[in-house]
């Protein structure tokens, strides 16, 4: 979910100081102070004021003194400056050091390395930024556990005292006994709560610390010092927090007996109700593409976007810019599923065993580690953790989830249940929530029988959602995308009605969004942005013959 920019939005947008017409400012002249566009910054500044010192926009604020590459000295030889940066041995190396140890090494220029391990550190910074709200909607969660439990242990209290009058003195000592039972079961609970509160707020003051520590660092000045300690920050910001993990609760309900000895009443634990959740979604921007379908959508971390269209077998890089997408790349090829790595190299499933790596930096299409093979992989989906979740089948008729790590090897297979019956039909998108729970779309090509499984820990199905019957009285459920939010709610797609469907982590519907009240029609693939901002790409109208589907950018609240 996106947080509010109030100071941004109350802002009057500036346009470049040169052309006085473009509003995409870019960049800032340190020197004399000017705003400018990238056109302008090429063709005009740079030609008359070669000399002056300009930086991009989102750098403003940070340290713009001329950092000095040259005088670091060598920590082997003392008498000399230090000249290159050796990738292979991560350190900083002298003449002298490259010919005698580092000849055959790859080396960068010292500015080069700095660059990326800054990179690195910002990187490690928003994963940081991603932990610290999972971990404050988990303490979100819990205070609501509380306050039910709390409300609960409050009315099961006025219920035993009532029935207590009814029953007299001939079972004032049992209905003392039932009052014990609740204050320690009560007491026991609250217990467990305010220790996972206090563990969950342990967890956001290391996140804090730890973001803060990265942030002064990056901050510095001092290169010599910088890469005495840049190894150890950037271990700092890949070792995760512990998240305590929210398991289903119980409450306590007070079942009245009749007026004898044997069967005064007890006390019986019954699932607490999930809260209500009111969730709303806003448009922030839509955008028209040339694709038939938007089957996919993946982010990435500088803001530019993947699409993919299987019926028009079209994959696209691109850039949103205002309320037009500007195409970076363009590959002609079948598209199963995709999915952004940590590298920001994107997999992709062409309908083959084996999926394909398309690099960031050079766009080369290469063979990935990751193969299914006999199966043929459909969606794809990256975990926090980097293990990568792949849908399969086989012309023969299987179907199966499967969990690779980054090395490639198969973590686990889900095919079959404890039945040794076929868990499903056709998985073809999939998602994964901060308890394990592994959620899977699953379509039934010939019939109504569309599903969403949620696999646990153990890969037993822990729960299948088959829609609602008041969602879905007059079309049955019909799953496409499905995506995890900040909250570790899910939202899916159902694509015959326009509707999102959003379930807890355990797969049990909490509420449901009609996308048409936001004009938005026929959605079908979803993605959050960096920013908590969510995607919802869409198919063209129904009677449409023209490549139009849209792309929406929206802000969702409440989930």
């Amino acid at each position: 979910m996106a947080f509010s920019k109030s100071v941004i939005r109350s802002q009057i947008p500036i346009n470049c100081n040169l052309c006085e017409t473009e509003k995409n400012i870019k960049w800032k002249c340190l020197t004399c102070g000017v705003l400018m566009c990238s056109t302008c910054k090429d063709k005009i500044h740079l030609r008359i004021a070669k000399d002056h010192k300009v930086v991009d926009i989102k750098n403003v604020g940070l340290p713009v003194e001329e950092l000095d590459f040259t005088n670091i000295k060598c920590k082997e030889h003392s008498e000399q400056s230090t000249c290159l940066f050796c990738t292979k041995c991560d350190k900083l190396v002298c003449p002298t050091c490259v010919s005698k140890v580092h000849k055959k090494h790859d080396l960068t220029e010292i500015s080069d390395a700095y660059n990326l391990k800054i990179d690195k550190l910002k990187k490690g910074q928003r994963k940081l930024q991603k932990e610290k709200y999972e971990i404050i909607a988990t303490k979100d969660q819990l205070n609501q556990f509380q306050n039910a439990e709390n409300s609960n242990y409050t009315k099961v209290s006025a219920d035993i005292l009532n029935h207590e009058k009814v029953l007299k003195q001939a079972v004032e000592k049992h209905i003392e006994k039932l009052r014990n039972e609740l204050e320690q079961n009560h007491k026991a609970s609250s217990k467990v709560n305010e220790e996972c509160i206090k563990a969950i707020s342990k967890s956001e003051r290391q996140i804090d610390e730890k973001y803060s520590d990265v942030q002064d660092f990056i901050r510095t000045t001092d290169i010599s010092k910088f890469f005495q300690n840049v190894n150890r920050i950037e271990k700092s910001t890949e070792v995760s927090v512990t998240k305590p993990e929210i398991l289903r609760r119980t409450k306590l309900q007070f079942i009245p007996g009749e007026i004898t000895q044997s069967n005064i009443g007890v006390l019986q634990s019954i699932d607490i109700p999930l809260p209500k959740v009111n969730a709303s979604l806003g448009v922030v921007n839509q955008y028209q593409t040339n694709l038939s379908t938007v089957s996919y959508l993946s982010p990435c971390p500088d803001d530019s976007l993947w699409i993919a269209c299987a019926i028009d077998e079209v994959l696209q890089k691109l850039k949103p810019k205002g309320t037009k997408l500007k195409t970076i790349s363009t590959f002609n090829m079948d598209v199963y599923g995709m999915a952004v790595t940590a590298t920001d190299d994107l997999l992709v499933s062409t309908g083959k065993s084996r999926l394909q790596m398309i690099s960031s930096t050079t766009g080369k299409v290469t063979n990935s580690v990751y193969d299914i093979n006999p199966f043929l992989a459909i969606d794809i989906h990256i975990t926090s953790g980097d293990q990568v979740i792949v849908g399969g089948v086989t012309d023969e008729g299987r179907r199966a989830v499967f969990v690779l790590n980054k090395n490639g090897d198969h973590e686990a297979v889900y095919e079959h249940d404890k039945h040794n019956q076929p868990i499903f039909d056709y998985p073809s998108d999939i998602t994964t929530t901060s308890n394990g729970n592994i959620h899977v779309s699953d379509s039934d090509p010939n019939g109504d029988r569309s599903k969403v499984v949620v696999l646990g820990k153990a890969g037993d199905v822990i729960n299948i959602y088959n829609g609602d019957t008041e969602i879905n009285k007059k079309v049955p459920f019909s799953p496409a995308g499905i995506v995890t939010t900040p909250r570790d709610n899910v939202i899916v797609v159902d694509i015959d009605i326009d509707t999102l469907h959003i379930l807890n982590n355990s797969g049990h519907l909490i509420t449901y969004i009609k996308t048409t009240d936001n004009g938005i029609e026929r959605p079908y693939s979803l993605a959050f942005s960096q920013t908590g901002q969510l995607y919802i790409g869409c198919s063209k109208p129904g009677d449409s013959t023209a490549k139009e589907a849209k792309i929406y950018k929206v802000n969702i609240s409440g989930c």
